[in-house]
Formats: structure tokens, sequence, C-alpha cells
């Protein structure tokens, strides 16, 4: 099985950024995180000025209670004042589950001056807006570029 250049290069910075647990299979390496901010469906990490919180698969409340708290925690620990959520894999979420999100997501107001969702979906996009409806906030189409450069641009 070969992996695709990006999965080498994403497995590459995770390996550099977090101790990890190194075991080899038939099928080659595997790595196996010992940072306790990433799992299999939600990771939280800075990744240069940017906080990055993403989400994969079907999210629970007490996921997105978890993720939430990272994400302050890291705004709070750092001098950064943005934040970009990757729901790119995630699963379309309920409504309750958005508006728990819309409670939860005050702090993130408070701590940060921008915040990029980026979202594979319409239905994902507009349940982003809700959640994230009173910051400084935009929802980006699968253009991950495009959302980091709106984080970055200090002009608007």
């Amino acid at each position: 099985m070969t992996i695709p250049a990006n999965r080498r290069f994403w497995m590459a910075a995770l390996a550099d950024k977090c101790p990890a647990e190194l075991s080899h299979t038939t099928k080659g390496p595997k790595i196996v995180p010992a940072n306790p901010h990433l799992t299999d469906n939600y990771w939280v990490e800075l990744s240069g000025d940017i906080v990055v919180a993403r989400l994969r698969g079907p999210v629970t409340e007490e996921a997105l209670a978890i993720l939430h708290e990272r994400v302050v925690m890291l705004l709070q620990s750092t001098a950064s004042r943005r934040v970009l959520y990757d729901a790119l894999e995630m699963d379309p979420p309920t409504v309750e589950l958005t508006l728990v999100q819309q409670r939860m997501s005050e702090a993130v107001h408070q701590k940060s001056g921008r915040v990029a969702i980026l979202v594979p979906s319409t239905r994902i996009a507009y349940l982003s807006r809700i959640a994230f409806g009173r910051s400084e906030h935009r929802v980006f189409y699968n253009d991950l570029a495009d959302a980091i450069a709106w984080l970055n641009d200090t002009a608007e």
C-alpha cells in the first residue's frame, strides 16, 4: 500500500510535533499519537499562529465540549487569535448539536479575532453559520488555502 504524498507529509509533521509510539506492522509503520489533543474523530493543534480544530465522522456533545475546551485553552495559552475549524470529514450534526455549539462558541468569540470554518456541503455550512453567528467568521467550501489566507489577512 502506497501512502499519498499529502498523507506522508501530514504523518511526518505529526510525528515531529508530538511524541509518538511507532509500531511496525506488515503494512508499514503506524503512528499512535501520545498527544491527548489528538483522537480519531477530533483533534486540536497550533499550526503557526492559527488554532486548528478538526472534526471527523459523527460528532457527539461530549466530543464537541472537549474540542471546545481545548480550543479555548490554546487561545488562552498562546498569542493566537485565529481559529480554523476543519469540518471537511464531519458528518452533518443535528440542529440540537448546532445550538450546543452556539452556546459554547461565546468563549471562542471573546478570545479570537477570526474564525474560519472549512465545510464540504451547504448543509454543514448553514449549520456552521448558525453555530458561529456572533463572531467574525467566514465559511469556506473545500478551500483550505483561501481559509488560511483570510485568517492571515489583516487588511479587512
